[in-house]
This record gives structure tokens, sequence and C-alpha cells, in this order.
């Protein structure tokens, strides 16, 4: 089964020509039961190899390289850096072709652009993380 880009949502909003964004489903992917689907999270228990091949699609999908954290349910803001996986709960990137990635279940991903749209951030907001300032701290 391979993952379906087209049920992925994706903003009618007014950003900058240059940035996009979307929010993709659980449909498709290669992470058998209980994680079926697409799953992309790597902290949960599904099989490294199913989580990696999940990975390369979205990033093939997209066009551009998701830069992953390890949220925490905190205020921490850092700036993406690919191939590290930081502790925080929002990244930030003036790089082009880099996507602030956001894992989201119960909790809300706050995408954030500059109005040049030069600069694009991705923040977990989740209870503790808004009563600390993510939003703030991004």
């Amino acid at each position: 089964m391979s993952a379906r880009a087209d049920d992925w949502l994706v903003p009618d909003w007014p950003a900058p020509a240059g940035v996009r964004a979307c929010v993709t489903t659980r449909s498709g992917g290669v992470s058998v039961a209980p994680f079926d689907r697409f799953n992309l999270g790597d902290h949960v228990g599904d099989e490294p190899t199913a989580v990696a091949w999940n990975r390369r699609y979205l990033q093939q999908t997209l066009g551009c390289r998701p830069v992953w954290m390890s949220q925490v349910h905190s205020s921490v803001a850092i700036e993406a850096e690919p191939g590290i996986c930081a502790v925080a709960d929002a990244s930030w990137s003036d790089r082009p072709g880099e996507a602030c990635a956001v894992l989201t279940a119960d909790c809300l991903p706050v995408l954030f652009c500059d109005r040049a749209g030069t600069r694009v951030a991705a923040a977990h907001a989740g209870w503790r993380g808004l009563a600390g300032g993510v939003l703030e701290a991004t």
C-alpha cells in the first residue's frame, strides 16, 4: 500500500508564493497494525524501516526536506537543522527546500511565515506549550 497525497489537507491561505503547507492523513503508508497506514512518528514503537519509508515518501511527494523535532510539550523553539532531531516544540527555517515538520494528535500545528516568505516556522501547540509560550517563542 502507498500513501495517497490526494487526500492530504492543503490550506487555502494568503501566504507568499514560495510558502506551501500540508497536513497529511493516516491513509496509505507501509506501517502495519497497530500503526496502520502513514505513520510518521519514530517514537511510538513502529518498525523503524516503515517510518523511514513513510518519511521518504513524504519528502518525495512534497519535493522538499522535512526537518523533524523530538517534541516534548515545551515552549522551546529552535532553528531547524537537517539531520538533527532536536528536542523542541517549534522550529523555523530560512533555507529554501526545507519544511518545518510537526507531529500532532490532539494538539494543534501552528504555521508561520514572514511577509516576504523568506522564513517559515511550525509549532506543536498543546496546552502545556501554549501556556508556556511556545507561540511567542516561535
